[in-house]
């Protein structure tokens, strides 16, 4: 969207649901304005944007309705840049149009979230309200059962920003492992010092995209394929085995070869030929994607995604 006084209200009236962003952003936004005034057209390209077409089912929280009234309580899902941008690229590689495009993409890195994409729209993500639901990330929890909130507050006192900023600062894989949030110290110390914690924590990230792309499957009627992004998903081929393991009931059978040969930047197929079910890897371009929308904001043309 064109940056407005209008909008530049309302991503401040969104700083509750993500204020580690919105206010960054709008010091940018401010900051330009100031040095180069209103003359010069700025663009907002919301990461949301791209999840907007879950259906309700997808989106609502089963709580009492009226919150969604009052409050606009609801999965909006993040990450919708890279996301749309991989599924692009997948339809480019097959040849095929967009409304054919029906694939499961993981993004995997600090931050993690699995979509399903049935004929080029999203119909389904793993994050939520906030970035912090869904699958197990670096320092984020992703999917727990709300009542220890409440539990862990009795016995340890917490509030809730702190426990809120132990979901998201100091849970995830470093929560588990006690040793890091970096997927690739976390191999090194299972393989060099067999460490049960650091294997613990992959065991349990790699198993929570498992049961992810089982649910996407279930509730797209199978997909074509799995695309694999961010910096674990295009550097760990390791990461991507395990991820697949246990899927040959949905025909995915992983190519060693090509999935061991494909990091730092490779674009491709991993899995073999005659797979049912397909895997890819490819890598993101969140920066070229928002440059496009960017161009067809400012020169008016219709968005695309």
């Amino acid at each position: 969207m064109l940056i407005t006084d209008e909008v530049l209200h309302g991503i401040e009236d969104m700083i509750e649901l993500a204020p580690l962003h919105n206010p960054a952003n709008i010091n940018g936004i401010q900051a330009a304005l100031e040095l180069f005034g209103p003359g010069l057209p700025q663009v907002a390209v919301f990461d949301t944007a791209f999840h907007q077409t879950l259906p309700e089912r997808a989106y609502l929280y089963a709580i009492p309705y009226h919150f969604y009234r009052r409050y606009k309580v609801r999965r909006y899902g993040f990450h919708g840049t890279s996301h749309r941008y991989v599924a692009y690229r997948y339809r480019l590689l097959r040849n095929i149009p967009r409304e054919e495009t029906n694939v499961i993409t993981l993004h995997l890195g600090n931050g993690c979230s699995a979509a399903a994409i049935k004929n080029g729209d999203s119909l389904d993500t793993s994050m939520g309200m906030t970035p912090l639901e869904g699958l197990v990330m670096g320092t984020r929890a992703g999917d727990i059962d709300p009542a220890i909130i409440d539990y862990l507050a009795v016995k340890e006192g917490l509030s809730l920003q702190q426990f809120e900023t132990m979901l998201n600062k100091q849970s995830g894989m470093i929560g588990i492992s006690g040793l890091t949030n970096d997927m690739r110290e976390l191999l090194e110390e299972s393989h060099e010092h067999n460490d049960r914690r650091a294997r613990l924590a992959i065991e349990i990230f790699c198993y929570r995209a498992r049961k992810y792309i089982g649910a996407y499957l279930a509730a797209m009627g199978g997909a074509d394929a799995i695309v694999f992004t961010g910096g674990i998903g295009e550097n760990a081929p390791e990461i991507r085995a395990l991820i697949c393991e246990g899927l040959q009931w949905a025909g995915l059978e992983l190519d060693e070869q090509r999935n061991a040969a494909c990091t730092s930047g490779c674009e491709g197929l991993i899995s073999t030929d005659s797979s049912r079910l397909s895997a890819y890897t490819i890598p993101t371009d969140e920066e070229l994607l928002i440059a496009r929308d960017t161009v067809r904001c400012v020169r008016g043309a219709p968005q695309r995604y």
